[in-house]
């Protein structure tokens, strides 16, 4: 089972829930996952009767009773078929991750994150994605994938750091630096934290206030923030395009095949402590 983006029936308010499944994995993204976020949001942003999008995880919570985890990073369980391969690696994240981001990003329809249970990798990702985010109490945030042996594509860095602020990007990156909600709500990623069992209420509250309001003003205040914030997502798309044929030491996949990106990844796997 690769997982799946599920895309609930809209309500009568309008808002559409979308959430991310990985039954097991608590709700890692697989590669067919993000093509799914991806489709997902293509549709919704061509819907005119949509005017919130809710997105959460799904299914049961962590050990069959705890919090559902948001989404936890990438199903690592994926990644020796094709991460090792500089070609394929850029694909991945070039064509699956950033397709999925970027139709969020894309979006016009507002966006509002549920976020509960662990939020790491590929979850502070989409969920920087969103326009307003709103945590449980005993939700965790990171990107601890130093510890895997590479770095975070620059798109996605791009869009992470503007999201979070320079320093938590690099603690996230450089200590592998995992937070809380109620330390993420103070750094201005999180706009509301709320006890374990209010989330839903609160997001479906804050999602129900969005779509109250005028629809196609909402649709133009997210073209108008889009454009401004555009300089970093634009600067990380140039660096991204190095590595052109010829020059294979501008590539910022050339790690691929790299001694510490496989001892990481095999590390994982394994369930032992890296050595680099």
């Amino acid at each position: 089972m690769s997982g799946e983006v599920k895309v609930l029936p809209q309500d009568a308010a309008g808002i559409v829930r979308v959430q991310l499944c990985h039954a097991g994995k608590r709700n890692a993204m697989s590669v067919a996952m993000w093509r799914e976020l991806r489709a997902a949001f293509v549709a919704l942003q061509a819907d005119a009767r949509v005017r919130c999008v809710l997105i959460e995880g799904g299914g049961p919570g962590e050990g069959g009773a705890g919090q559902v985890a948001f989404c936890a990073g990438g199903d690592i369980s994926e990644y020796p078929g094709f991460r090792f391969d500089a070609a394929r690696l850029r694909d991945f994240h070039e064509g699956a991750v950033w397709g999925g981001l970027s139709a969020m990003l894309d979006c016009d329809v507002p966006i509002v994150a549920a976020i509960s249970g662990a939020c790491m990798g590929a979850g502070v990702e989409i969920a920087a994605c969103a326009d307003l985010r709103l945590a449980a109490a005993s939700a965790r945030f990171g990107a601890p994938i130093a510890r895997l042996g590479f770095p975070m594509a620059p798109r996605e860095a791009a869009l992470v750091a503007t999201a979070v602020g320079a320093l938590t990007a690099r603690q996230m990156l450089l200590e592998a630096a995992t937070f809380s909600a109620q330390e993420m709500a103070a750094r201005g990623f999180v706009g509301t934290v709320v006890e374990d069992g209010q989330l839903q209420v609160a997001a479906q509250a804050s999602a129900g206030r969005i779509a109250a309001l005028a629809p196609q003003a909402a649709r133009r205040n997210k073209q108008i923030l889009r454009a401004l914030l555009a300089a970093p997502l634009a600067a990380a798309q140039a660096l991204a395009g190095q590595g052109a044929p010829g020059q294979p030491g501008d590539d910022v996949y050339a790690y691929a095949d790299g001694a510490e990106h496989r001892e990481g990844i095999d590390a994982f796997l394994g369930k032992r402590a890296p050595v680099f």
